[in-house]
């Protein structure tokens, strides 16, 4: 009987080696590789299920502009935040990853999908880490229709294709893209090699058959997708559903999108019967108290397609300590680092002895430069314990020479200011429109100093 091969891959990168080594010369990361058997030379050799990849393929060489240029129709999934988020609905032969933290609500968000979709169009949800009857108890609990959707609880995935061919579902959920496996991959459920082939049949079905795909994978301690990397190349949209244990509020993130914009946000609510979208999401996030309290100020940022309003939260504290504490949660420490000697040297004020502590209200991750002047005006505010107004709306980039920049959509960002009742903008220069806007002052700034000005 012949010695059965085996390969040494990394599980975060997937990179193969012959033999066992202690660092992974790809991605430098320590003890991943992972010993896994080859398959057969035979077995390697077996004609795939459906010819093709990205869809229908053809040896015919043509030219750009003659390629048919159909309407691509959408698929409304019943709910506006996820349609936005996915760019206008979901596409026929596309495959769309939902990765999330344990608890997000994954197969919640979809189950409710899913049963909606099912009152028009056969759906097919697969179940790899759920029984039916727990299934079953989720949606009985969340009051949804589920007569018309069809289950399967599998995990192989060639019955799962099997099964699918018969059945010539419109839209299929895999949950999870870790539990399945393929019999000719000899290695164990969830290894690389598994959720890399798996995921690449399922996909290649989708494709040739325009069903669409939504595929539910695990994240890592850090918040990553877990598996290969390859595994977010190889489909059409990658989305993030994010959320704290403590919030009932929950984010949807899109990180790739070939159908529509990228970094596009989407807010759902966490309540007893299910996730329900929130259609106003600036109100969650300007619950300010009643009285103005220093430190505190409201910001617009540009998440995707549309405006919205955050507010931005600093606290200067005299230090103690030999080193001071400079703490960003939502923002980036080392922009804080930097915007504070801005401050310092443009600005005459001098944090070098104080503890700066910057804060988003809400959870939302603001990773733009607009939020430059907004949180230097914030960090002043509380260093001179002096409230600002709760009218007053403030965005803009600050420059290392201490210039006031200006960003994208800017006359969009006061127009949604002015419409949650703002009266006074300071915003720079560049972005003041040539006629105003009812309703609110607009004050344009070039230079740190008059931004300091202006309070």
């Amino acid at each position: 009987m012949a010695k059965a091969k085996t390969a040494y891959v990394c599980t975060e990168c997937g990179a193969d080696y012959t033999k066992w080594q202690g660092q992974c010369s790809a991605c430098k990361e320590w003890n991943t590789l992972t010993e896994m058997r080859v398959a057969p030379a035979k077995a390697a050799a077996v004609k795939p299920r459906f010819d093709g990849y990205a869809g229908e393929t053809s040896q015919r060489v043509v030219k750009l502009a003659d390629v048919d240029l159909k309407d691509m129709p959408r698929i409304g999934t019943g709910t506006q935040e996820l349609d936005r988020v996915l760019g206008g609905g979901l596409v026929p032969g596309s495959a769309i990853l939902i990765g999330g933290h344990p608890g997000a609500g994954k197969s919640t968000l979809l189950l409710q999908i899913m049963c909606y979709l099912a009152q028009t169009q056969p759906a097919l949800y697969v179940t790899g880490e759920e029984s039916l009857q727990q299934v079953a108890m989720r949606a009985h609990r969340l009051g949804l229709a589920a007569d018309a959707l069809q289950m399967l609880s599998e995990t192989s995935v060639e019955v799962i294709c099997q099964t699918a061919t018969q059945l010539q579902p419109k839209i299929m959920v895999i949950d999870s893209i870790q539990v399945m496996h393929m019999a000719e991959i000899q290695s164990a459920p969830g290894s690389v090699a598994q959720v890399r082939e798996s995921a690449a049949d399922l996909t290649r079905y989708a494709k040739q058959t325009g069903t669409v795909l939504f595929l539910v994978g695990h994240v890592t301690k850090d918040g990553s997708l877990a598996g290969p990397k390859v595994l977010e190349h190889m489909i059409d949209c990658s989305l993030q559903l994010e959320g704290s244990s403590d919030s009932r509020f929950r984010t949807l993130r899109s990180h790739k999108n070939r159908f529509g914009a990228v970094n596009e946000l989407g807010v759902f609510a966490m309540l007893e019967n299910g996730l329900k979208e929130v259609k106003n999401p600036s109100s969650i996030f300007l619950n300010r108290g009643e009285q103005p309290s220093p430190g505190s100020v409201v910001m617009v940022v540009w998440e995707g397609t549309r405006p919205l309003l955050v507010e931005i939260q600093a606290l200067v504290d005299e230090s103690h300590m030999n080193n001071p504490r400079r703490v960003a949660v939502g923002l980036e420490s080392n922009r804080l680092a930097m915007l504070l000697a801005v401050l310092h040297r443009h600005g005459g004020l001098h944090t070098g002895d104080q503890d700066v502590f910057v804060n988003v209200v809400g959870g939302v991750k603001v990773l733009e430069t607009s939020a430059d002047l907004a949180l230097l005006l914030a960090v002043v505010s509380s260093f001179r314990d002096r409230a600002l107004s709760q009218s007053l709306m403030v965005f803009g980039e600050v420059g290392l020479s201490g210039e006031i920049r200006p960003v994208p959509n800017g006359q969009e960002r006061i127009r949604e200011a002015a419409k949650h009742g703002f009266k006074r903008a300071i915003v720079p220069k560049g972005n003041v429109p040539k006629e105003g806007i009812d309703g609110i002052e607009i004050v344009g700034v070039s230079r740190l100093a008059d931004a300091l000005d202006a309070l």
